[in-house]
């Protein structure tokens, strides 16, 4: 049987043969990961949360409180609104017109019946009129009209007479009784009287509530006229005429209740007050409304948009927002949402060519996205507290990215952010490209922040970008100049306000965004932190190796553009790990002594590459900033601990019987730098230690050692993640040598110096 291997056609040959996948198949393929799948979700939440927050199906108001339209505004649907004066003029109407409430007190009444009933038993029980008290008798005498003359003692007594007679018959005597029962129960002392009609308060009403003591607290409305003492009058005199025996008794004790019938109701306060404010509440309720319709003018042009007129236009958006169909409202969410993924696809690809770290790391991703949606929220809510207070969120966006990563991505966010805050508060072109302008030119003199007073600077250098864009912008778009003034110096005053805000928040910045800005490094180096002075006490020759790398590693990192100050901080403490055993390592070493001979090379490299492990245990445990614990875990790289690999190798040679040497056993343990900072200080470190052990240190030898140096970590790989290019490597080294060539430079040897070098 055959088992050779089938000879392949040419066809299946040229099937076998497989290109790379094109740019888009690639980007298809990538889309599909999950991480990515991941990101994109959480872009969609964010765009989704923005769509809420800013009700992104609706159009905003695209006018503003004090704005001068350049033509007229009109009504672009039918609305009503509340006319206010007719309302105010109607709730006048309802509380002068409101009933006063008086409280009734009858015991006034009760009292006047008794003691009338008292005075009829007394007329009743005397002899003769003589018998009773004049001034009783003369209280039941009715006037007398005009031209009357004075009834004589005759006639006066046969009055008397009558009238008791009439008290004593029986049935007489019980119906006056009843009458006056009646007459004070069912109107006096129920209703009362009113001697005075209400004050001018009250003049338009025709009625009162009439409130009954505790404890029936019964409240009865009556028309005024019922309850005056003048109708009371004449109300009581019709009844006794009506119900008593005769007219003669009906005179007599309507003439003794006339000058006693006083007032018993008294208006009370509260309750008035109370019964005016309901009504008032009820034509509020109900006010009375202004139609207006579609094409009515409600702000002319060139005029100020007052508070009136704006409140117009606000009651006609509501009214437009109402009647939105689902279509309408679905055909802006569409345009909103694709805007976002515009933004999102310009500033996703910027960011994947040149921060792809945000990318990389999710907890960055989502801090990035997080800003943009507060910014955007931010300008949102501060625009509807004052117009232009949105510059505030915005300038306070831009600097925070700009701090945090670099200003191109900070001026391309920010571009993105106003876009969005704009279409969100409906403001035009002229707010965009003032807003715009604004944030850039802070973000530009934003370079670094080595003084408290940087931020505030920049909020000044911001200000005035702000106030002269807005006199340009207004001025080319004609508005008048008084308020475009006005409007400069709000945005003036919100900018300076965003640039003090900004010297608050950089301490949270710093740690939410895990960045040092030039003024943080610039405390955390100083030479009295409480490292560093138990680095001096412990290890007093690392720590002046390390004062010496960080002058060597700033120069060089200036020199291709990084950030000098960042790797000077680092350098001071980026061996602070050997201050646990000081001993071991050379610098701290007195001549001849020399802890490794007695330790076997795999042991000694265990000990000398723990310094690093244990340097940024320390860190983290006086809460350093990552940046500098990341220079404490890169400074040396994956590089081979040559000399004691060295020593293991040699043994090994003499040694045939001795296991075999593993080189990784004897590197240490990385990462590799991961930014040319950390690159540079791998090389300033050791070449600073190299260069302490040449016998003559001529410019020649030393600009030999860095380059020997640089190759060997250049083969080794230690340069490849960080980023740094050739070029960069190069002009490294060029400034290690220079650095190195000025502090070990020749010195005039004078007359004393060279006696003692021939003697010695």
């Amino acid at each position: 049987m055959s088992t050779a291997t089938p000879k392949k056609t040419r066809s299946d040959r040229v099937a076998s043969v497989e290109l790379p996948p094109g740019r888009f198949e690639a980007l298809a393929r990538n889309l599909q990961r999950g991480p990515v799948l991941l990101r994109l979700a959480i872009c969609a939440l964010v765009a989704l949360v923005l769509w809420a927050a800013t009700g992104g199906w609706a159009p905003p108001l695209d006018h503003h409180f004090g704005e001068i339209p350049h033509r007229d505004v009109v009504a672009r649907t039918n609305f009503s609104v509340v006319n206010e004066e007719a309302t105010a003029k109607a709730r006048q109407q309802a509380m002068d017109t409101a009933t006063a409430v008086y409280d009734q007190d009858p015991q006034p009444m009760v009292e006047l019946k008794a003691r009338v009933l008292n005075e009829l038993a007394q007329i009743a029980g005397a002899e003769s009129l003589e018998d009773v008290d004049p001034q009783i008798w003369d209280s039941y005498q009715p006037d007398l009209a005009e031209g009357t003359p004075e009834p004589t003692d005759a006639e006066r007594a046969k009055q008397f007479d009558l009238f008791k007679q009439a008290l004593l018959d029986d049935a007489s005597d019980k119906k006056i009784e009843r009458v006056l029962d009646d007459v004070f129960k069912e109107d006096l002392e129920q209703f009362g009287v009113l001697t005075e009609l209400p004050s001018e308060d009250y003049a338009t009403s025709t009625k009162i509530t009439i409130q009954q003591m505790e404890p029936t607290g019964v409240q009865v409305e009556k028309q005024i006229n019922d309850v005056l003492l003048v109708s009371v009058r004449d109300r009581i005199r019709r009844q006794l005429e009506l119900r008593m025996p005769s007219l003669e008794v009906a005179a007599h004790i309507f003439a003794r209740l006339y000058d006693d019938l006083s007032g018993t109701l008294t208006l009370n306060e509260k309750a008035t007050t109370e019964e005016r404010q309901r009504a008032a509440e009820k034509v509020d309720e109900e006010p009375v409304m202004r139609e207006i319709v579609q094409g009515e003018e409600l702000a002319p042009a060139g005029e100020r948009i007052g508070a009136a007129e704006f409140a117009l236009l606000e009651k006609g958006h509501e009214q437009l927002l109402k009647e939105l169909t689902w279509q309408q409202k679905l055909s802006r969410s569409a345009a909103v949402l694709g805007m976002y993924v515009a933004l999102y696809t310009l500033c996703g690809f910027y960011i994947y060519k040149m921060e792809p770290r945000i990318l990389s790391e999710l907890s960055r991703f989502i801090g990035v996205l997080a800003a943009v949606a507060l910014a955007v929220l931010l300008m949102y809510l501060t625009y509807r507290y004052h117009r232009q207070a949105e510059v505030i969120p915005l300038l306070l966006f831009g600097m925070t990215i700009a701090v945090a990563y670099s200003q191109p991505l900070a001026l391309l966010l920010a571009t993105a952010v106003t876009l969005v805050g704009v279409i969100s508060t409906g403001t035009g072109l002229h707010e965009a490209v003032v807003l715009m302008a604004t944030t850039a030119g802070a973000i530009i003199v934003l370079d670094s922040v080595r003084t408290r007073s940087k931020l505030l600077s920049v909020g000044f250098v911001a200000a005035a970008v702000a106030f002269f864009t807005n006199l340009g912008v207004g001025t080319l778009q004609g508005d008048p100049f008084v308020p475009t003034l006005q409007v400069a110096l709000w945005l003036a005053l919100w900018a300076v306000i965003a640039g003090s805000l900004m010297t608050c928040i950089l301490p949270l910045v710093e740690k939410l965004y895990s960045v040092q800005t030039d003024l943080s490094l610039l405390e955390l180096g100083d030479p009295a932190h409480p490292l560093l002075q138990e680095l001096v006490r412990r290890a007093p020759g690392t720590y002046n190796h390390s004062i010496n790398v960080a002058s060597l590693a700033e120069a060089a990192a200036e020199s291709i553009g990084a950030r000098g100050l960042l790797v000077r901080v680092g350098a001071y403490f980026h061996d602070i790990g050997k201050m646990l055993k000081p001993g071991y390592f050379v610098e701290n070493q007195s001549s001849g002594d020399n802890r490794h001979d007695a330790l076997v090379p795999a042991m000694s490299t265990l000990v000398i590459i723990a310094h690093v492990k244990d340097g940024a245990d320390l860190a983290r445990q006086n809460r350093l900033p990552e940046p500098i614990i990341d220079f404490i875990q890169q400074h040396h790289g994956t590089t081979l601990v040559e000399y004691f690999y060295r020593q293991a190798t040699d043994r090994r040679e003499n040694d045939p019987d001795a296991s075999e040497v593993d080189e990784s056993s004897f590197r240490y343990p990385g990462p590799k730098p991961q930014t040319k900072e950390a690159g540079v200080l791998l090389l300033a470190d050791a070449v600073e230690s190299a260069s302490r052990v040449l016998v003559e240190p001529t410019p020649s030898r030393i600009e030999s050692l860095v380059e020997e140096l640089t190759r060997k970590r250049l083969l080794d790989g230690q340069f490849d993640e960080c980023g740094l290019t050739l070029e960069e490597v190069r002009k490294v080294g060029a400034s290690l040598v220079k650095s190195l060539t000025a502090v070990y430079h020749g010195r005039v040897k004078y007359p004393d110096q060279e006696k003692n070098a021939r003697t010695g």
